[in-house]
């Protein structure tokens, strides 16, 4: 399953499908009437590998947001969300599922992936984080 189903779009604004080719998903661009098919996981992983590199440079506010969620403060707890952010693999990540209220909740607050009609992540729009510096 494509991992920002929902979320992507092309550059005219036009939301790419997702359709899956055996066990492998793809997002489909309308190029004119032709639908080219563009692999999800290599989309999906360019967008996370994004995400992951600002989260490398905000460690400290994740992690200390990490640990309010989970309601924990102790230094067992730091060490363990410490070591899951430096240790992040997008592998994984993409072989897993955005759940749908996820998904939702990205789509309200703004968050889109726009690729070409190559199938060429052109940008990605994230809402600000609270908290965090803009760059």
């Amino acid at each position: 399953m494509a991992f920002f189903e929902g979320l992507v779009f092309t550059e005219d604004g036009t939301e790419a499908p997702v359709t899956c080719v055996g066990a492998d998903s793809f997002y489909v661009i309308d190029d004119q009437g032709f639908h080219r098919h563009v692999d999800a996981r290599e989309v999906d992983r360019v967008v996370l590998s994004q995400f992951a590199e600002q989260l490398s440079e905000h460690r400290e506010e994740a992690a200390e947001a990490m640990l309010k969620l989970m309601g924990q403060d102790d230094l067992f707890a730091k060490a363990m969300v410490d070591a899951q952010l430096k240790n992040i693999n997008l592998d994984e990540v993409v072989s897993h599922s955005l759940p749908p209220e996820a998904r939702q909740w990205l789509g309200m607050m703004g968050f889109r992936v726009v690729i070409n009609l190559h199938g060429e992540v052109v940008h990605v729009d994230m809402p600000a984080a609270t908290g965090w510096d803009e760059e």
